[in-house]
């Protein structure tokens, strides 16, 4: 008998549901509903169904699934290498300063740039543990209505839900660790050696003159959000990622 954990659970957070009357059982036994004809029956070995779970087990699985997904990020991204060792979040020059790195480069002076960049990929991986109290706060303050905008919102919306929720207060946490390792790194010394350099060269018509600490925290939020999307996925698509009772009840439910 084919399961419909999986197919149901990817439906339900990819359909663009209108009426925000429904709740998240009623949204739940509409898509059985609508994928009866194809599959008439669950199998007798299962032991669940969807429409036993409450509306309270469903946002407990959401809760859940954010903190594994939150803690998983955080936890990748803080240790050494974490950002600097990851293409798909590696912190680089800002695109302005794409030109100051070639012509830098091209004069002999690389060594300077890999460390500007290591430093400040370092400052990130500094900064991502404090991530995990600010995102259990907002996950943990989630409301049924929370859970429905949820469902409603489709593929991603529950990192949506933390980048909307948390952002503002992880920019205040990171910010001061990001600008204390920058500082202990030397990466302002670097920066300012960099752009001096830069803005002394002949060619050089536009000044640059960024705030890098910001720059840095921006992206090592980037980088954050996109690993727990990452890691939100893994949880909706594999079973071996269901690390709770509840994960396991909710997520691989028939």
């Amino acid at each position: 008998m084919k399961k419909l954990s999986i197919l149901l659970l990817i439906v339900l957070l990819s359909s663009p549901w209108q009426g925000s009357g429904q709740t998240l059982q009623g949204l739940w036994n509409s898509i059985k509903k609508n994928n009866s004809s194809s599959n008439s029956s669950t199998s007798s070995g299962s032991g669940l169904s969807l429409n036993n779970l409450s509306n309270q087990e469903i946002v407990g699985a959401l809760r859940e699934a954010l903190q594994v997904g939150a803690r998983n990020a955080s936890g990748k991204l803080s240790a050494q290498n974490g950002y600097f060792g990851n293409q798909l979040v590696k912190i680089l020059l800002p695109p302005e300063a794409k030109k100051v790195e070639s012509a830098l480069r091209q004069v002999g002076m690389g060594d300077l740039v890999d460390k500007t960049i290591l430093s400040m990929n370092r400052a990130a991986e500094d900064a991502a543990g404090k991530a995990v109290p600010i995102f259990i706060n907002a996950i943990t303050t989630m409301s049924i209505q929370d859970g429905v905008n949820i469902v409603r919102g489709g593929n991603g919306a529950a990192t949506n839900y933390l980048k909307a929720r948390t952002t503002a207060e992880l920019t205040q946490a990171f910010r001061p660790v990001i600008e204390g390792s920058l500082n202990k790194l030397n990466v302002a010394t670097y920066w300012n050696q960099l752009f001096t350099f830069y803005n002394k060269l002949p060619t050089t018509f536009n000044k640059i003159n960024p705030d890098l600490t910001a720059y840095v925290t921006e992206r090592a939020l980037s980088g954050l959000f996109l690993t727990i999307a990452e890691e939100e996925n893994k949880i909706r698509t594999n079973p071996g990622a269901r690390v709770t009772d509840l994960l396991q009840k909710v997520f691989g439910a028939r």
